[in-house]
């Protein structure tokens, strides 16, 4: 089920944990932890899931125990991408008790938040299961948190698309207009990229996925079909490129799109529409 699951790199990591710290603290730090706790005073907190799904973000909640301050262990009870059950424990912190809790929602924000495009991610899976379809994520993502949103599609079973507009080309409609067609923008992408970069092209109708596939591209992106469509378009392909179903791709909708035998079916919702997972922090003396 789950998907080859690359380390997130920990500079990646650490620059997202200092920046919510930076929002959450401030240049004065948790001050009712301050005003309320002793200094060298202990707590054990446990985080628990409150609902079944898919966990992603682990490293991100273990770098903010680690970074806030000296003095925090910390214990994992599952991995990423493990599906859990309602009051099952994911980890264990334990140490400064004012650290402890200056961490906590920076911690429980990174969790909750990558844990749900996780566990939605795997839902959409699921509903494409006995194709041959995979999920893709795309650039719709929270500013800043885009490596992070991707990773959690791979927990939940999903493929990342390009990752920016640098690392391979997609030819859209609007290139097209400006272009003058679909024939004469993939054969200027071609003049400018050379033989290593990746083209795509977006098509609206099968007159223009006819164009890219005389033009030979590797990959089309079919832009809001229906089903029926999708299923000529597959049937005038015929394997000569990978096709990509795109636009208005609804949970309740992907079995049927993924069923009409295209290759990849990219939607945002993954990373924008998911709701964050129910996980609690539990705290108790040490």
């Amino acid at each position: 089920m789950r998907a080859y699951l690359p380390a997130m790199p920990p500079h990646i990591i650490e620059r997202a944990v200092k920046a919510a710290f930076l929002e959450d603290l401030g240049e004065a730090g948790d001050i009712t932890s301050q005003a309320t706790i002793g200094p060298d005073a202990k707590a054990v907190a446990t985080i628990n899931a409150r609902g079944v799904g898919v966990i992603c973000g682990l490293e991100c909640a273990i770098a903010a125990f680690s970074l806030i301050g000296p003095g925090l262990d910390t214990t994992r009870f599952v991995a990423d991408g493990s599906m859990v059950a309602a009051g099952e424990a994911i980890l264990e912190v334990r140490g400064n008790a004012r650290n402890l809790l200056a961490a906590e929602r920076t911690a429980l924000n990174f969790l909750t938040h990558l844990s749900g495009i996780a566990t939605l991610t795997r839902d959409f899976v699921l509903e494409t299961k006995g194709t041959n379809a995979h999920i893709c994520c795309t650039r719709k993502t929270t500013p800043g948190l885009r490596a992070l949103e991707k990773y959690a599609v791979r927990c939940g079973g999903g493929h990342n698309h390009r990752f920016g507009l640098n690392d391979a080309i997609l030819i859209k409609d609007n290139h097209i207009a400006v272009a003058g067609g679909v024939s004469a923008a993939i054969a200027a992408a071609r003049a400018f990229a050379g033989h290593l970069v990746a083209i795509e092209v977006e098509v609206d109708t099968l007159d223009q996925l006819q164009h890219a596939l005389d033009a030979g591209v590797a990959a089309i992106l079919l832009d809001n079909m229906d089903q029926d469509t999708l299923a000529r378009a597959v049937a005038i392909t015929a394997g000569r490129s990978k096709l990509e179903a795109s636009g208005n791709v609804t949970l309740e909708r992907v079995a049927a799109i993924a069923r009409t035998g295209v290759d990849y079916i990219s939607t945002s919702r993954i990373t924008s529409a998911s709701v964050p997972l129910d996980l609690g922090l539990d705290i108790s003396i040490d």
